[in-house]
């Protein structure tokens, strides 16, 4: 497996922004399954970055950017302090946070972390891919098991209680009407729903 130390990458009119490689879960469909990174960009890391060194990058890239997005090969909330930093500096410049997660942070790192992202995260995406517990823990495969599907809707509900713009999504290969679930999931916990395209080569994600 090809690794490097390429802590942000460009993608689409977006700055990604890659802390770890670490997850909880191990998705059947998830990129990184697939390969070394995103176009160019290898994202699996030699090793994991400081706050102060993303920062950085991010001082001297050339990268034209509307929105600075957490998202890497790994879940950024295993990197929660860096990640919070790192937002800060963002904000001093200007800049609209999003966090694409798989809504497990809570659970990695044992408390309601919800409150910590109010005014640091603008926007959180959270990966629900499946309407019941049964069916995410299949594809996902989460070292939480059976508990996850909870875990994950619970952190999308607090993060909608902080005032935080919240998103649930799935993919757009799962039939209609579970579609439709996921919806009823979203709007019950006042999130909003995002279907996305399914992507099978790299070239882009949200």
């Amino acid at each position: 497996m090809k690794k490097g130390l390429v802590f942000i990458y460009p993608l689409g009119n977006n700055l990604y922004i890659n802390l770890t490689n670490k997850c909880c879960n191990d998705c059947t469909f998830c990129l990184r399954r697939n390969g070394d990174g995103v176009k160019d960009s290898t994202l699996w890391l030699e090793r994991e970055p400081t706050a102060s060194e993303v920062i950085e990058s991010i001082k001297h890239t050339d990268i034209v950017y509307d929105e600075a997005v957490f998202c890497g090969y790994g879940e950024s909330t295993y990197k929660l302090d860096e990640m919070l930093e790192i937002a800060d500096f963002l904000h001093s410049i200007g800049k609209k946070t999003r966090l694409n997660t798989n809504g497990l942070g809570s659970a990695v790192n044992g408390y309601d972390i919800a409150p910590k992202l109010k005014g640091k995260i603008d926007t959180v995406s959270v990966s629900l891919n499946e309407s019941d517990a049964e069916k995410y823990d299949k594809i996902c495969r989460s070292r939480f098991g059976l508990k996850a599907y909870g875990m994950l809707t619970d952190f999308a509900a607090a993060c909608v209680k902080e005032g935080i713009e919240t998103f649930l999504t799935v993919v757009d290969v799962i039939p209609p009407e579970e579609i439709e679930k996921c919806r009823a999931t979203a709007e019950k916990i006042g999130a909003r729903l995002r279907v996305r395209k399914y992507i099978s080569n790299n070239e882009t994600y949200n």
